[in-house]
Parts: C-alpha cells; structure tokens; sequence
C-alpha cells in the first residue's frame, strides 16, 4: 500500500510538471567553462623626466665666419705689404724731383725795407730804423704795427715759382709791360730787388710777375695778395692824425691917402 502511495504521488508530480511544460531534467550533467588565468600586467615603471635643456643662444658669428674674415684681414694686409714694397723700390729707382724754387731766397738776406708803388696812388714803404723795429715811412712817417710789418717781409720770402715762363715772350701778353705794381725789397747789405706784378692767371689762382726786370714767372696769387695789401693798408700802429696847417694872416692892402694938390 505505501509503495502504491509513492508511486502515485511521483506520478501526480510528473503529471503536474507535464502540464506546466517543464522539461525533465537532462540526465546529461554540463561542464562548467574553464576559467583561463589571465596574466596580470605588472603596472608600467614611473619614468622620470629629464629637465628639458637649456636654449642655447646661437653666436653671432659662425666658425666659418670667422675663419672667412682672418683669410680676408690676412690677405688685404699682405696687399698692403707688396704695394708698400713696390713703392719702395720705385722710389729708389726714381729720379728724383725737384724742389720748389722761390723767388726770394735766405741768400739774399734779411729784409729791410718794401715799398709797394701802384700804377695809380700812393706810395707805402715800411723799413727796419736804428732799433730793427719796423716804421712807416710812406705816405705818412709813423711807428708800424710790427706784427703786420714782419708777416709782410715773411711773405716775400715764401713767395714760389710755379711756373717759369719760357724767354722771347712779350711781356704785354701778361701785362708786364706797364705793371699794375712794382714791389721793391731792399736787403740787409745793400742788395735791392725788384717785383713787377702784371694780370692774375685766367685760372685766378697766381699772378704774373716779373723779377728784377728779367724773368717771367707765375707766383702765388694768395702771397701777391697779401703783399699788396699792404700797399691798400699801411701797418699803422696807430692811425695818423692829419696835422692842421697854421693859419696865416693874409695882409690887406692899405688905402694911400688921396694927396690933393695945392694951386
């Protein structure tokens, strides 16, 4: 009776479940998956950064430039030594030259008196007195300024020979032949000395001048100059004062009584 009972009570069960439409369970037992061990990954080593480096400021010449300007400074100093040399030996081999003439020379002496005669106007002479001190003599005799009086008589004797002009020519052509001034130096020792002044030069830089009545030559337009300025303002130390003339007493004719006659 009790196994009549169980079986019932299974079949009841399995009618039940049938009709709930559950499937029986699968006599078949399922593998559980595998479980693959993953390796895990060691965390990563914290790298330390390195401090960025410095900008390096870029020169301001190269190497290369600077080995460029030692070849060019080496070249242009062995230029210079060459022409250098050239122009020693060419000097050595030159003739050479001849130095500047000046009309008035340390032979002639010192000077002692200039007098400047225009062609119109007065006269002026400067000479040395008793004392070597320079003195106005013409127009009117005065003490002279002794700086202007020496600068005049240092002139003369820097007075150059530009050009000599060549014998046979007409002292007309360069207004010699009635010159504009005569300029005459007397020396220490008696020698007297003669300088005819005609036209200026057309390139207005010298002036044509005769010496001692003989020789032609062109001379410098600024020592001239400075020459004849002397004739435009003689060195005064102090200017004249022209002297009144004392008035004279211009006598009156007197009237002769008229003598009557007696009869």
């Amino acid at each position: 009776m009790a196994d009549k009972t169980t079986r019932s009570t299974t079949e009841k069960k399995k009618g039940v479940a049938a009709k709930k439409g559950t499937r029986p369970a699968s006599t078949t037992t399922r593998r559980a998956p595998r479980r693959v061990a993953t390796k895990q990954q060691a965390p990563a080593p914290e790298v330390e950064l390195a401090p960025a480096p410095a900008t390096r400021r870029k020169p301001l010449f190269q190497a290369g430039t600077w080995i460029s300007i030692f070849m060019l400074a080496a070249l242009v100093g062995l230029a210079f030594y060459l022409n250098r040399e050239k122009e020693k030996t060419g000097a050595e081999d030159a003739t050479p030259t001849l130095e500047t003439a000046y009309i008035f020379t340390a032979a002639d002496g010192t000077v002692s008196s200039i007098e400047v005669k225009p062609k119109e106007g007065e006269t002026v002479k400067i000479a040395r007195n008793a004392e070597n001190a320079w003195a106005v003599i013409l127009p009117i005799e005065a003490e002279a300024n002794q700086g202007a009086a020496e600068a005049a008589a240092t002139q003369l004797t820097a007075l150059p020979i530009s050009t000599q002009i060549e014998d046979g020519k007409s002292p007309s052509i360069f207004g010699l032949e009635n010159p504009a001034y005569v300029i005459t130096i007397e020396f220490k020792g008696g020698k007297v000395r003669t300088l005819e002044v005609g036209d200026i030069t057309p390139t207005k830089s010298g002036y044509y001048v005769r010496v001692d009545k003989s020789k032609m030559v062109i001379t410098s337009a600024d020592g001239i100059s400075a020459l004849l300025q002397l004739g435009f303002f003689p060195p005064y130390l102090n200017t004249p004062t022209p002297t009144a003339l004392p008035q004279t007493e211009t006598p009156v004719p007197t009237a002769e009584a008229a003598v009557t006659p007696t009869p």
